[in-house]
């Protein structure tokens, strides 16, 4: 063994002597160290010429960029890189800029000026000079941060945006909502608010899930993202709330038109996981300073808006306003008052003739509610009906109109039809059927003299019950016609499969009809044609005027219904009508449309030079008004018609008969969402202050608000509107 290892070692090489280090000094050994520094990828370096110009760049830059290296060298460095800047810094800072003021700056963000690469680093450079203090250009490092860069912009994501469908969150939007007021307080500017709430979102959820729920919100969100412009700001709260800051905008015109565009886009079917869902919306808009200086205020106020909004019936907006307040307080009552008001006898039924369009002649009527109420009087079916689909009260007061309907028409002579509105719950209710079924056999009365009418709403859920009732009705043969036609959800697909006799056609088409230009002519054809080709009887509601009638004749409308022939009248009335036979009604109205003229009752301030008198406003369209309280008013004298908060119309006298006259407004109102009219714009608390107006109520001197809005008359007697009084 020993002879074995002596022959072995004697084999092995001699060992090397120790290599030989030669001395370097300090600036090589540096320079070796930043070499292996570069070499492994940990950073890079970089230098210019005073213009600028690259000097000295690593490999593994050039490498990244997509270059050579010696293709970079005199190109300017700030052509090569850009700050990588997150979206809410608002410094104006690039990076010529930083490097045009010869000035250290440390672990500034860049990436790449051009290409796709989602590289990005960190550079640091100090300026160069020499003895003469002459700037010799950079010097500086870089780091990779690609990775922490991409952690920070997910966090900053997480904190500010919503992770489902993308939107600002509420945190984000209430940061925003404070920067702009305070911004625009100090400039005088405007900002509008929209809250938006989703009607029956929660049935998506129950009854597909909640992944087709959020995949819903995700849908919702991506279309509000396409009704509103690059400088709205759009978020989601939760659930399935959302908020849209609009800044600088206070034109009450366009906010109504943007929340009916809103309310149409998100109220299209959606396809989620290859089934068809239906939803609405609701929208309240408050704008600033009018409704709220602060964020806190100009929310809340959004808020009662949204709420008054889903009170009156959903798929409505509603503007804010001081009277939204005492409005809430007198829903709550009419809700709590609603559940003992047909035990106490306080509903009634009134029949709106419908007449055949060639021979004037009364061929059906319709029933519709009405509401006596004890302290409030006649409430409108626009206000309680919307309370008593929320309170479920709507399948007990359904299934009463039934039966009353159903009896009253069985006392009258003839075979005139009687039309129920039936709501979506009170369809899709598992009881309908039989309630149809009782209230014709406990009224004696043939099936085909009664016509349901259903919206389009009863299609949202889109099941087998809805078939399955329509099945049923027909077999008991009823009638059905399809209300409101046009303005829903509608479908070529439900006249396909629901077998109605009859459709509609809203009011809202009927409206500006004979106006030159106007579409609606065309798409009251189209219906006409359609209804033809699928056996259907069509019926023309909200006919007024004369010249709409005539219209309607000539398109071609089988019924007519509305004011030009009759009011809804109580039901003796409608028996004392029939009693002689044929009930035949002349028409009677204006010979042409005008714009619609709402009875009104309030006591509002009329400015002229500078004086201000209070008036009553008996009657208001969204031309003109008609007030009562001056006398001795010459035709085309020109007035400040103030109507509150900041509401101001200039405006013009048309018509003077002693104490009345009829005003005609230089700018036309608009819709206020609640069925009212209101300013297109409103004078802002901090010019009616400079004005010496305060905000609630204006008085005092007037300033010029439009062209001609100044006058320089004698001041006008004055009369109390509420009694035959004499000239103040």
């Amino acid at each position: 063994m020993k002879r074995i290892g002596d022959l072995l070692r004697r084999q092995a090489p001699a060992p090397l002597p120790p290599p030989r280090i030669e001395a370097v000094g300090e600036e090589q050994q540096a320079l070796l160290l930043l070499r292996d520094y570069e070499a492994s990828g940990q950073g890079w370096f970089w230098s210019t010429d005073p213009s600028g110009g690259i000097t000295y760049i690593s490999d593994s830059v050039a490498v990244a960029l997509g270059r050579e290296r010696s293709e970079l060298l005199g190109t300017p460095f700030h052509a090569l890189f850009t700050i990588e800047r997150d979206e809410s810094d608002a410094r104006a800072r690039t990076l010529p800029l930083i490097l045009s003021g010869n000035k250290s700056f440390s672990e500034l963000p860049v990436r790449p000026a051009h290409g796709t690469t989602e590289q990005c680093w960190t550079i640091t450079g100090r300026p160069q000079f020499d003895s003469q203090n002459n700037f010799l250009g950079y010097r500086g490092s870089g780091v990779d941060a690609t990775e922490r860069l991409r952690s920070q912009r997910d966090a900053s994501r997480l904190v500010k945006y919503d992770s489902l469908t993308g939107l600002y969150n509420r945190h984000r939007m209430g940061q925003r909502l404070v920067a702009i007021l305070q911004a625009y307080a100090a400039a005088q500017r405007c900002c509008a608010v929209m809250m938006i709430d989703l009607d029956r979102f929660k049935q998506v959820n129950d009854t597909l899930g909640h992944p087709a729920g959020d995949e819903l919100l995700k849908q919702v969100a991506q279309r509000l993202q396409r009704v509103c412009d690059k400088t709205a700001e759009i978020g989601r709260l939760g659930g399935d709330e959302f908020q849209i800051i609009l800044p600088n905008v206070e034109d009450r015109g366009k906010l109504g038109e943007m929340a009916k565009r809103i309310i149409s886009i998100i109220s299209q079917p959606y396809s989620i996981e290859g089934s068809r869902c239906v939803i609405g919306t609701s929208v309240g808009i408050a704008i600033s300073p009018f409704d709220g200086g602060s964020s806190e205020e100009l929310i809340r106020s959004a808020d009662l808006a949204l709420y008054a909004a889903k009170g009156g019936g959903r798929g409505q907006f509603r503007f804010y306003s001081s009277e939204l307040h005492e409005s809430a307080e007198k829903r709550r009552r009419l809700e709590e008052d609603l559940r003992d008001a047909l035990i106490n006898d306080q509903i009634r039924l009134n029949y709106q003739p419908i007449v055949s369009t060639t021979t004037d002649t009364v061929i059906g009527v319709e029933a519709l509610m009405r509401w006596n109420h004890p302290e409030f009087g006649d409430v409108s079916p626009a206000v309680f009906i919307p309370i008593a689909e929320e309170t479920s009260l709507i399948i007990a007061l359904g299934e009463w109109a039934l039966r009353q309907a159903c009896s009253d028409a069985m006392t009258w002579p003839g075979n005139i039809r009687v039309a129920v509105n039936v709501s979506p719950a009170q369809f899709a209710h598992a009881n309908f059927i039989a309630s149809v079924t009782q209230a014709l056999a406990q009224s004696g009365i043939t099936p085909e003299r009664l016509e349901i009418e259903l919206t389009e709403s009863i299609f949202v859920n889109d099941d087998e019950t809805t078939e399955q009732n329509f099945a049923a009705l027909k077999r008991l043969g009823v009638r059905l016609a399809l209300d409101d036609f046009g303005t829903g959800y509608s479908s070529l697909g439900y006249l396909k499969k629901a077998p109605f006799d009859k459709i509609k056609i809203d009011k809202g088409f009927i409206r500006d009809v004979t106006v030159p230009g106007s579409r609606n002519p065309a798409i009251i054809t189209a219906i006409v044609s359609l209804a033809k080709a699928l056996d259907m009887v069509t019926t023309a509601e909200g006919i007024e005027a004369r010249d709409e009638l005539a219209l309607m004749r000539e398109l071609g409308v089988d019924q007519i219904q509305g004011y030009i022939y009759s009011p809804a009248r109580p039901v003796a009335e409608v028996s004392e009508a029939l009693a002689s036979g044929a009930w035949v009604i002349e028409p009677q109205g204006p010979a042409k449309q005008r714009a619609e003229r709402r009875t009104v009752l309030r006591r509002v301030g009329v400015i002229h030079d500078d004086h201000r008198y209070e008036v009553m406003m008996r009657n208001l369209s969204r031309t003109g008004a008609g007030i009562e309280g001056l006398i001795d008013v010459p035709v085309g004298t020109e007035f400040v018609l103030d109507l509150g908060e900041g509401q101001l119309a200039v405006a013009r006298v048309r018509r003077s008969e002693g104490a009345s006259q009829g005003l005609e407004f230089e700018t036309p109102l608009v819709d206020d969402g609640a069925g009212g009219l209101c300013t297109r714009h409103r004078v802002a608390p901090y010019v009616l202050a400079a004005m010496g107006m305060p905000s609630g109520q204006t008085q005092g001197p007037v300033v010029q608000l439009n062209a001609g809005a100044q006058v320089s008359l004698p001041r006008f007697g004055t009369v109390d509107a509420s009694r035959s009084g004499r000239a103040a």
